[in-house]
């Protein structure tokens, strides 16, 4: 299942969006699409700051009367919100402002079929290679199924090792740290810290020669001569090194 927001103060826009969407569903039998419509801005931040909505997709015109759609993707990235979005629009004026909060594509008006056809191809790929990257854990006498983009860092304390998401979750794992460590190694974007913590560099806010300070408002005290490979590490990531 695929949530799709489409924002748009104009019915027939949104109806021909929603009817393309439709079309490429109906093209991709084994696609299900779940698909809202929202008629201005306001209604599509409520939802989601309020309803706890998270689409994988966000189609959104970016001239509305209330706001513009730039406005409304930079509150919601504010939030933590990371949905695909795309951008539908008559001008082009705002493109380098649409990529500067995060847009994924930016079609012009009037929006051909084959166009947003291939923007989804592109997307629904990724999507689905995102939720495909986890680990299995036994944690609580079950098998739990975590989601790697989701985990924020590992700590050790003592003989037993803590894992935090980035909702609050905690799990206790009886794991090595060599064994966690082990399976998430794979990824880029996980560094060890010292013996005690694993930490996922997506979820870093800053860092310096003393602590690093992770978005959640953790912070981590690096051991003494840590930071100069840690922000080699950072920097390596964040230029595109290690991201895929």
């Amino acid at each position: 299942m695929y949530l799709i927001a489409l924002c748009d103060d104009e019915a027939d826009a949104i109806q021909k969006t929603e009817d393309m969407l439709r079309n490429y569903q109906r093209k991709h039998k084994w696609l299900d699409f779940a698909i809202e419509r929202f008629g201005n801005a306001d209604m599509l931040l409520y939802k989601v700051k309020e309803g706890n909505y998270m689409p994988d997709l966000i189609l959104m015109d970016i001239y509305m009367p209330d706001k513009l759609g730039i406005e409304v993707a930079g509150e919601l990235r504010s939030i933590g919100n990371e949905s695909k979005i795309i951008f539908l629009t008559a001008s082009r004026e705002h493109a380098l402002d649409a990529f500067g909060v995060g847009a994924v594509q930016y079609l012009v008006k009037p929006v051909h079929e084959e166009d947003l056809s291939r923007a989804l191809d592109m997307l629904l790929k990724d999507i689905t290679e995102e939720r495909n990257k986890y680990i299995l854990l036994k944690t609580d006498g079950r098998i739990q199924r975590v989601y790697v983009n989701n985990i924020v860092y590992c700590e050790a304390q003592r003989k037993t090792q803590y894992l935090y998401l980035e909702d609050g979750t905690k799990y206790t794992l009886h794991l090595t740290m060599a064994e966690i460590y082990g399976m998430l190694s794979c990824y880029q974007e996980f560094v060890r810290t010292g013996a005690a913590y694993i930490v996922n560099l997506e979820y870093i806010d800053s860092l310096n020669a003393q602590n690093i300070s992770l978005v959640t408002g953790k912070k981590i005290y690096l051991p003494r001569g840590a930071y100069k490979g840690l922000k080699e590490q950072y920097f390596r990531y964040y230029c595109g090194e290690g991201r895929t």
